[in-house]
């Protein structure tokens, strides 16, 4: 009897361990769902992780390619005929036709007042044509859309410096270098107004 019975219990728990195993075998035949792709990321996405890396980089070419690619983010307007008004002005820029450069800019920033380009861009023709007033006011515009824009302090920072305000100056190229520590341009900036201000007892 005692066999018997030692039959009868382990009979169910074979039994068991069986319809077990083949449930694993089934799950294990059945094909793996396939990963479910990462969503893109989104434009702000990629500046706030392009933007960290520029941070964080200290070689100087690195850093350049790292700046080259936030500027290619920056370009992308989203809008086919906001892109031809930019290459226009360009090229107007290039030939030094900047009221015609200006004519295209100010329909990008009607048409498309949220891209910080638009408005970077047309401070920097009217930097070109010194027109300092107004290159300060776009220049303003964009660093309210884009905050980390260096490209928009470095003007301002040059601004400040052709109209003799060196401090201030210094406290753009030095806003600069928090955003791209890496500039070379930010950085020998920096070091000749803190001298010359050191040299003036300011």
């Amino acid at each position: 009897m005692r066999i018997l019975f030692a039959f009868l219990i382990a009979f169910p728990l074979s039994g068991a361990v069986s319809i077990a195993a083949r449930a694993a075998n089934d799950q294990a035949a059945q094909p793996a769902a396939p990963d479910t792709p990462a969503p893109p990321m989104t434009k702000q996405a990629r500046l706030d992780r392009l933007f960290s890396d520029l941070k964080r980089e200290r070689n100087e070419k690195a850093a350049e390619r790292i700046a080259g690619n936030i500027w290619n983010e920056w370009f992308q307007s989203g809008s086919a005929s906001i892109d031809l008004m930019m290459q226009w002005s360009q090229n107007a820029m290039n030939d030094q036709k900047f009221d015609v450069a200006l004519d295209f800019l100010d329909q990008v920033v009607t048409l498309q007042p949220s891209y910080a380009e638009g408005w970077n861009r047309r401070a920097t023709v009217h930097f070109m044509m010194k027109n300092y007033g107004k290159s300060m006011a776009d220049i303003d515009r964009t660093l309210q859309l884009e905050p980390r824009h260096f490209g928009a302090l470095s003007g301002l920072a040059q601004i400040m410096a052709e109209t003799g305000h060196k401090q201030s100056a210094l406290e753009a190229w030095q806003k600069v270098l928090a955003i791209y520590p890496m500039m070379r341009s930010a950085q020998n900036q920096v070091a000749t107004l803190s001298e010359e201000l050191a040299g003036e007892g300011i």
